[in-house]
């Protein structure tokens, strides 16, 4: 996926800086401050980043890997409704892989993206603690069990309208 630019208002730039400085503007408190902006923004594209960087006084480098390391953080806007299927142990040996795979081709994305349309962002994570229901996926909040690659196409359907 090509990097779309992302142009900062002068009003994001100023609360992006003002989370910073409720950090005391320390380098220490990078993931602190990747946390709460996520939280105010939604993703942390590269301008972002660069202002957080400046801000805290670390390179672009540093905080570039702090938000590729943690699963957590996401550089892509997250869609309307955001679909995680989980690749925790018991949900893998259950056939995850061939959920997500599914999800994949129906969607046309890769995991970490959006849909052209917003309306779906793909993602994995580790374990939601229900493995009695494995393979899990969650849609938003919403929790689907015992997923089937046969079943996929339905729970989009859900979402569709």
């Amino acid at each position: 996926m090509s990097h779309i630019k992302v142009e900062l208002k002068k009003e994001q730039v100023a609360k992006i800086k003002d989370i910073c400085k409720s950090f005391n503007n320390e380098a220490g408190e990078l993931i602190n401050v990747l946390h709460k902006t996520q939280e105010s923004f939604g993703y942390l594209p590269a301008e972002v980043q660069e202002v957080i960087a400046r801000e805290l006084n670390v390179s672009v480098a540093k905080v570039y890997g702090v938000v590729t390391f943690y699963s957590f953080f996401t550089m892509i806007p997250k869609g309307k409704h955001p679909i995680s299927i989980c690749t925790g142990t018991a949900c893998y040996v259950r056939g995850a892989e061939k959920v997500l795979d599914e999800f994949k081709r129906i969607l046309d994305v890769k995991v970490g993206e959006t849909t052209p349309d917003g309306k779906f962002s793909l993602s994995c994570l580790r374990c939601v603690g229900a493995c009695g229901l494995a393979p899990v996926v969650m849609v938003g909040e919403k929790v689907y069990g015992r997923v089937s690659p046969d079943g996929v196409k339905d729970i989009i359907k859900e979402y569709e309208q």
